[in-house]
């Protein structure tokens, strides 16, 4: 059937006089929200967002989640939308039973900032159960002396549904002899008794077989019928009678199976059959025959079944007492079910923030609320927490908690704190719940490196050999003592070669200059410098990642898809990125699995989902797609992400996008556009730099040959210089050194190897600082960029 839903939006501002931890709290009185039961699922009910005065974003941004006492998920919050829907089913007998209005009490919780509406979900009751009697047959004799207008209980119908669609009316099949009259128990149940309208003659009609109907108020209305069968007997002419009329008894939750409620006693002033005595109930509920048994002889009245405060506080039972002539006699017993304090405490948590970075004050680490199904001071709750520990819990309405950093924490001290929760009803006996929740302390550069001295003293004999060393001095970073101070590069001093000490990671670093000078060993010494350029290349070391859906293993990301759609329909876009660069991070989609191969489709380039064909009532409602995001390094490196579709029924026509006009579509294509331009410019500015360096080094090297050629530039450094003036008078040895100061201020290398004297034919030599006429001294630094 079509549902009806009737939004009711609250439109009273209420201002409240303080703000506590600076969350906003919600109106006293609640939203509310109407649907009928048995209504589809998917069905929209409202739209938050609105309801809230908030935008879409806004509302997904604020992490909004809907939370309810009874943990049951039956309403779907769409967070892209903002849109409530209709989770499951609802069946409002088996919410509510008996109880009406029904009502679904939940919470929407706003958890940045904090912030609390309170909300109902009223559930209607359709006609969509028929009255029914429990007995198909109900027997009764009658004395043929009764007087007319005397009336006999009969066995009442029970109707599932409330209000309207309830029991209203009972009928008898056209008779001279009797009719019915309803009566209302005063507890909203209705009962009907059997009139005798004239004598009866047992010689003349012995027995009758009667129809009784019972109608409810629906419309159509709905029946149950049960056959009356009245036997007609000799005189009888004292009914049983209870002693008292009312019977009420309280009777503790907790009271074992067997154990007797009440006493009943009836008295009939007949003798023999006509005297004897036996006791039943009338017009039971199921649950009232599951819970209770009376003895038929004794009219002892025991438990059946064990009770539940929680679930029922009182039932109200019609006690039967007939004789053996067939005249009977009625009471009633209200039973009122007393509460103990067995339920313990529960914590339920809405958020948890881990880990939290250190150094930040009045941090919200995790936000829960405290539930205890007793009631009175069983179901009061205190909580608390170690003393110890710098967290403080901060009570808030409805129960709920914020645990919150009472001072900057620190890192250096604890990694991270274990804290227990303990909640303790005010019951007797109490009973207590403890809660252990792990807080990680994230690190947050606070301290700088110190050295282990503040003053070195080295000594030193003299006349020592060259390159001893001499001692050394150490720096430590308080936060992680187990990194080591290390350089980047090293060269060799006898033929120059530069070794890398450190895997280089691209994505950290991708150039970094240094300079590095030679020196001979004339006299008085030459030296000259050269710029190092390292350029870092990148290497297909890093996967694709998927940003959207989000793979972390909680709750499926789940689409909805009319079947009305049409093909070309976008579902959504998959959203991935690489960390490496150029080739390496070009990435492309592929669908790799389907539940029906050819009914979806991924666009290779952008990563849109979209049908490709129509959909048909044939197709499965569940779909999982599993797509492959590729990168073009070599070797290719991929990811995948797990989509699951359902397709509907449900969605109204302003809620189909098509995909040629949707703003949402035209946008994703045009920031797709812009993705590849921007990447397209950067690949250009990057090959142009790469080309300007290289023409800027071809002209350097050319104007340095026509000067006139110093060094022998093919292969590595070698262990002599080329004589130009033709003396062939044999040249010194070049000596290489290069050592980085690890985390230092300045990131200098330093280079110490001997000053030679200069020789002659050589090239101009470079200009030597102040203070240069060492004779046994060396040391020239680089600078690293």
């Amino acid at each position: 059937m079509e549902a009806r839903v009737v939004r009711a939006v609250q439109k009273r501002q209420v201002v409240f006089l303080c703000v506590f931890l600076g969350m906003s709290l919600a109106g006293a009185e609640p939203l509310r929200y109407f649907v009928a039961e048995e209504t589809e699922r998917g069905t929209f009910l409202t739209n938050l967002a609105e309801d809230l005065g908030l935008g879409v974003g806004e509302l997904r941004a604020r992490g909004t989640r809907i939370v309810s006492d009874q943990n049951l998920p039956f309403l779907l919050l769409s967070p892209l939308t903002g849109d409530l829907l209709l989770n499951e089913k609802l069946d409002r007998e088996e919410l509510c039973g008996p109880r009406e209005p029904c009502v679904l009490p939940f919470q929407l919780l706003l958890e940045k900032p904090f912030q609390i509406f309170h909300a109902e979900l009223w559930v209607r009751d359709i006609n969509d159960h028929s009255p029914v009697f429990l007995d198909r047959e109900i027997s009764l004799k009658i004395l043929e002396n009764t007087t007319p207008g005397a009336a006999f209980l009969l066995e009442s119908a029970q109707d599932s549904d409330v209000g309207t669609n309830s029991l209203s009316n009972y009928t008898i099949s056209p008779n001279a002899y009797f009719h019915i009259n309803v009566h209302d128990s005063g507890e909203g149940n209705i009962y009907p008794e059997l009139v005798l309208n004239q004598v009866l003659d047992r010689e003349e009609i012995p027995e009758f077989s009667l129809t009784l109907t019972a109608l409810d108020g629906g419309s159509p209305p709905r029946s149950g019928t049960a056959l009356v069968r009245i036997l007609v007997l000799d005189i009888n002419d004292n009914a049983p009678d209870f002693l008292r009329s009312l019977y009420k008894v309280q009777v503790p939750e907790n009271s074992p199976v067997g154990s007797m409620v009440v006493s009943l006693s009836a008295r009939d002033l007949d003798t023999g059959s006509n005297g004897e005595i036996s006791y039943a109930f009338s017009y039971a509920t199921e649950i009232i025959l599951k819970t209770f048994q009376i003895n038929p002889t004794s009219g002892n009245l025991h438990l059946k079944a064990k009770l539940d405060y929680e679930a029922i506080q009182t039932y109200t039972l019609t006690i039967q007492a007939k004789d053996g002539g067939g005249l009977s006699g009625k009471c009633t017993v209200v039973v009122e079910v007393t509460d103990i304090n067995d339920n313990r405490p529960e914590l339920l948590r809405s958020s948890l923030t881990s880990p939290i970075a250190e150094n930040s004050s009045e941090t919200v680490v995790a936000v829960f609320r405290i539930r205890d199904r007793d009631s009175g001071n069983n179901g009061k709750t205190a909580c608390s927490i170690q003393d110890d520990l710098p967290f403080i819990l901060k009570p808030s309405i409805e129960n709920f908690y914020t645990l919150v950093t009472e001072k900057p924490l620190d890192r250096e001290r604890n990694t991270e704190y274990d804290i227990t929760i303990t909640v303790t009803d005010l019951g007797t006996p109490r009973m207590k719940t403890e809660y252990n929740i792990t807080v990680q302390v994230s690190d947050v550069n606070d301290n700088a490196p110190a050295f282990t001295q503040t003053f070195y003293t080295l000594f030193v004999r003299e006349n020592n050999s060259p390159a001893l060393h001499i001692g050394s001095v150490s720096a430590m970073q308080p936060q992680d003592p187990h990194l080591p101070l290390a350089s980047l590069v090293s060269i060799n001093a006898d033929n120059g070669h530069l070794f890398a000490l450190w895997s280089l990671d691209y994505e950290a670093l991708q150039a970094f200059e240094f300079r590095v000078g030679a020196a001979d060993h004339g006299s008085p010494a030459l030296s000259s410098e050269a710029l190092v350029r390292v350029l870092v290349l990148d290497a297909n070391d890093n996967s694709p990642f998927v940003l959207y859906p989000l793979q972390n293993g909680s709750a499926p990301c789940t689409k909805l898809v009319p079947r009305a759609a049409e093909p070309g329909y976008l579902v959504t876009k998959m959203v991935a990125v690489d960390g490496d660069s150029g080739q390496n991070a070009w990435l492309s989609y592929q669908l790799l699995k389907a539940t029906e191969p050819g009914l979806f489709g991924v666009w290779a380039h952008n990563g849109e989902v979209r049908t490709a064909g129509l959909l048909s009532e044939r197709d499965a409602v569940k779909h999982r797609l599993v797509v492959l995001v590729r990168d073009h390094g070599e070797p290719p490196r991929s990811a995948t992400a797990t989509l699951h579709v359902l397709l509907v029924d449900g969605f109204s026509q302003p809620f189909l996008p098509l995909p040629e006009a949707t703003p949402a579509q035209a946008q994703t294509e045009s920031l797709t556009v812009y993705l590849v331009v921007a990447l397209a410019s950067v690949s250009s500015l990057f090959l142009l730099s790469l080309l300007l360096f290289v023409a800027v080094r071809l002209c350097r090297r050319s104007r340095a040959a026509s000067v006139g050629r110093c060094l022998v530039p093919q292969g590595p450094f070698p262990g002599y210089l080329v004589d130009v003036s033709g003396t062939e008078t044999p040249s010194q040895s070049y000596q290489y050194e290069v050592c980085l100061a690890g985390d230092s201020g300045t990131n200098e290398f330093k280079f110490l190897k001997p000053i030679l004297p200069n020789i002659q034919g050589q090239c101009p030599e470079p200009e030597m600082e102040e203070n240069s006429n060492f004779r046994n001294d060396f040391g020239f630094s680089v600078q690293l960029k």
